[in-house]
């Protein structure tokens, strides 16, 4: 991808507010999926209809990430990410406010609109902006905001939603504010060459990039497929909701640890390796995991937690490495693929859990869960080496 403008590169420091403009959207991410019950009570509605205020943020991202981004591609970079993070945090601040459930809903959808655009530009803004090799350490330090927020938003939300729900969203649009402040004054501007709508597109009929993106999906199924009913698997082995919380808040920390590893090995080594060496450790863990969930009394604790972390390892490293091949693999349309890539990732979410519930209804027991994953790891693994040996020949690089 050749800059025509703007050769002004981005260091860290400019890197530093894109990473904290994913920090605020990885908190919101999180925090009202512990705080169903207070908003349920607040706005007169079920925690099922509460819980559908996260699902709508998922669902309209995984629509609208796509199509914003072909329809902006045009548009000057810097710009769109100061746009985009401007509806991210309005739609925040309405939901903040909301006197009733239908404004909630309405604020959730806005925020999800500038959200998955943001989210899809700032990935192809660090890609287009890195030297080719350093782009894996420059990802992983801009997805790093979003994985720090994984290990804080769990806690925060439980903590400061306590007194209100209200309040871990003002939270986000002030800290939305600030990286905005900075993203205007220190991030430099950026204009990609001009593509058609057409041009765009024109990825999307290659079957070896669907796949790519069908990776990306079967890594996030079998994730939220266990994570989503980790109280159920972890929470009987361990006393108390503050060694839960202490689980979660673990299990961001480790996975941000596995973002930076995995952002220097993807430096290193083909993004296809990294890969495949995840999607098989994952694998690994997973059986060895419900092995050791077996055990009785502390063992099967100490199993239990140890298997949560060492998922949370590898799937943390997953992202930059994922982003880095599909880039490649189109790099013409990086801004498209990559919010594809989200909607890829929020179909994963969606359908683990679906998944997961269906298990669980049909009476699996929540331990079964972690096989289930190893299958459903399986199936992508083969999935990722079919695609890795039609794309084995040279792939056009960005320059």
């Amino acid at each position: 991808m050749r800059i025509t403008d703007e050769s002004r590169s981005a260091g860290y420091g400019a890197l530093l507010w894109l990473a904290l403009a994913t920090f605020s959207m990885g908190i919101d991410g999180y925090v009202l999926a512990g705080l169903l019950p207070q908003i349920a009570g607040d706005l007169q509605v079920t925690e099922a209809a509460a819980g559908q205020l996260v699902a709508m943020f998922a669902l309209t991202g995984a629509v609208a990430g796509p199509v914003l981004s072909a329809l902006t591609g045009r548009w000057e970079r810097r710009f769109t990410i100061a746009a985009a993070l401007a509806v991210f945090i309005i739609g925040n601040l309405i939901v903040g406010l909301a006197p009733d459930y239908a404004w909630a809903m309405f604020g959730r959808v806005f925020s999800a609109v500038g959200g998955s655009l943001l989210s899809a530009v700032v990935s192809s803004y660090v890609v287009a902006k890195a030297p080719p090799e350093r782009r894996g350490r420059a990802l992983s330090f801009v997805l790093g905001g979003w994985l720090a927020a994984t290990a804080l938003g769990v806690p925060l939300g439980l903590l400061l939603g306590r007194s209100d729900w209200r309040v871990p969203l003002f939270l986000v649009a002030g800290v939305g504010t600030v990286a905005l402040i900075g993203i205007l004054i220190g991030v430099p501007r950026l204009h990609l060459p001009a593509v058609s709508l057409r041009e765009t597109l024109r990825p999307l009929a290659r079957p070896t990039l669907i796949g790519g993106l069908l990776v990306a999906t079967g890594i996030m199924t079998a994730s939220y497929l266990c994570f989503t009913y980790a109280t159920l698997i972890i929470g009987p082995r361990v006393e108390g909701a503050d060694a839960m919380i202490a689980a979660m808040f673990g299990y961001g920390v480790v996975s941000l640890i596995g973002n930076i590893i995995s952002g220097r090995v993807t430096d290193r080594f083909a993004p296809v390796r990294v890969i495949t060496l995840i999607i098989c450790t994952l694998i690994v863990v997973a059986l060895l995991g419900t092995l050791g969930l077996a055990l009785p009394g502390l063992a099967g604790a100490i199993a239990a937690v140890a298997w949560f972390l060492a998922t949370a390892l590898f799937n943390g490293g997953s992202g930059v490495a994922l982003q880095s091949r599909l880039s490649r693999m189109a790099p013409e349309s990086v801004s498209l693929v990559l919010a594809l890539y989200g909607s890829a990732m929020a179909l994963g979410s969606a359908l683990g859990g679906i998944l997961g519930g269906a298990l669980l209804t049909a009476g699996l027991p929540a331990d079964g869960l972690l096989p289930a994953s190893a299958i459903v790891l399986g199936v992508t693994l083969v999935l990722h080496l079919t695609v890795a040996r039609a794309t084995r020949a040279p792939v056009v690089t960005a320059a």
